[in-house]
């Protein structure tokens, strides 16, 4: 009995660790893809040209989502920042299905691990869902509702001093605080938030200019670790239970939940039970397209699994989130709407896949535990390049190659110029990037005071070295 457990729990993580490298190189080319958009496109204006509830702002709500960072809460904090400046609440929740469902990462991934009919079904569907969702909220939009909780929000988080972040829209804290030109105090959530916002300000040039500069790269690499310290916890999660699933999860459970057959009652059972186990999952973001594997793999229809992939913004953690920010009544209402889109679209999808005869065959496939997952094969060699670029971009990070600023901050590290905040100790002037970090400094100055001020390898230090 304890034999049998032991090497369940070994094929078990075989599987999770093995899809985990199969996929790996997409993840990491998706996220490298999204942080140069995320870099390289201004999201300013974004929420005065969502503003309209009509297919402009729909439209243009999808684009930005797609062009987006694929994390659920990250979408969800992002979509509040932009209700809050104005935004309509169909394209705010445009915007965060569009980013959880057609961003780069999560297709190539649903391509690798499921095959070319679900990643057809994940964009058309995407689409769909948009559309769909639009209609109902169109339909069913109580008179008013969104309106007074804007103003509560906007009210509630003026009173509690709550900012949001300038440069990802999610709540801003006092401890990263920096003042602009114009004596406005700006508030980030993270570190790697307010650098980015001091890189936009000091950059200059064209796109084509950054990419052939260490400052562009820095960029990129500073954005890279940014989208990664967000799903990372949700992809090695997702990876690690579908393992566990596909090994003891018995058959009979799968035909308990969903039903067997064909025919539009099914497809229709499916689709509901899908966005059901997606709900009490708790794996959101691209964590969920393995899970969706373990799902396939026990049969369950087309339709189920599809709606379930779709079914992310809905988790218990997230519509926490959502009551949190909105209350309980938008929050009811968003899984509502959220809910039967899901459903809906996914049983359409297996409709009309049938129809068209692209449904994949489950019978000619090898199961999880038949397939071997490290062997020289493409995967390999696609990994590796994947992890020299991801090796490559944390070290110009690390390195700080090409950060704005010759000096550096003796208590975070990181770059910053002689225009901010400084003191002298010991005859020494230190430079710093937040008010934060110079508070640090003067109450245990002996800590920090052994770092140098100004970084090697700049101009400025290799001048200051010469005379």
């Amino acid at each position: 009995m304890q034999a049998a457990l032991v090497n369940g729990l070994l094929e078990s993580l075989r599987i999770g660790v093995g899809f985990l490298w199969t996929a790996a190189w997409a993840i990491i080319m998706g996220l490298v893809i999204t942080s140069l958009v995320q870099v390289y496109v201004s999201k300013e204006r974004m929420a005065r040209v969502l503003g309209e509830e009509n297919l402009s702002g729909l439209t243009k709500a999808t684009v930005f989502g797609a062009a987006s960072s694929g994390c659920s809460f990250g979408a969800v904090a992002i979509g509040k920042g932009l209700f809050k400046k104005g935004a309509h609440a169909v394209n705010v929740l445009a915007f965060m299905f569009a980013s959880t469902n057609l961003i780069v990462e999560l297709g190539l991934m649903i391509l690798i691990l499921l095959g070319w009919e679900f990643l057809v079904a994940e964009l058309l569907g995407g689409v769909i869902l948009i559309a769909v969702m639009a209609l109902l909220v169109h339909l069913t939009l109580p008179a008013n509702l969104f309106d007074q909780v804007r103003q509560e929000l906007n009210q509630r988080d003026q009173e509690h001093g709550i900012t949001e972040d300038p440069t990802c829209g999610m709540e801003g804290k006092d401890e990263y605080s920096l003042m602009t030109d114009g004596g406005e105090t700006l508030k980030f959530c993270s570190e790697g938030c307010m650098e980015t916002y001091q890189q936009e300000a000091a950059s200059s040039g064209g796109w084509r200019d950054e990419l052939l500069s260490w400052g562009g790269w820095y960029k990129i690499g500073n954005q890279y670790r940014k989208e990664w310290s967000m799903i990372w916890k949700d992809v090695i999660a997702g990876f690690l239970i579908s393992g566990f699933v596909i090994v003891f999860v018995p058959q009979w459970v799968w035909n308990a939940l969903f039903l067997q057959g064909e025919g539009l009652l099914v497809s229709a059972e499916n689709a509901i039970m899908g966005v059901a186990i997606a709900v009490i999952s708790f794996v959101g973001s691209i964590g969920n397209v393995p899970f969706a594997v373990a799902l396939w793999g026990g049969g369950v229809s087309f339709a189920g699994v599809i709606a379930f992939v779709y079914a992310d913004l809905i988790t218990i953690p997230v519509l926490n989130v959502y009551r949190k920010y909105y209350g309980w009544k938008v929050m009811a209402y968003i899984l509502g709407v959220f809910f039967v889109t899901m459903a809906f679209t996914g049983f359409l999808m297996e409709e009309l896949f049938n129809a068209l005869g692209i449904i994949p065959n489950l019978a000619g496939g090898q199961t999880a535990s038949e397939q071997t997952y490290f062997e020289l094969n493409y995967t390999f060699y696609l990994n590796v390049i994947a992890f020299a670029l991801s090796g490559f971009l944390l070290y110009v990070y690390q390195r700080g190659l090409g950060a704005p600023g010759q000096y550096c901050d003796p208590v975070c590290g990181m770059r910053t110029d002689d225009s901010g905040l400084s003191l002298t100790h010991d005859g020494e002037m230190y430079y710093f990037c937040s008010n934060r970090c110079k508070r640090v400094f003067e109450k245990h100055p002996s800590e920090f005071a052994h770092h140098h001020p100004q970084v090697s390898g700049t101009e400025a230090s290799q001048s200051h070295e010469h005379h």
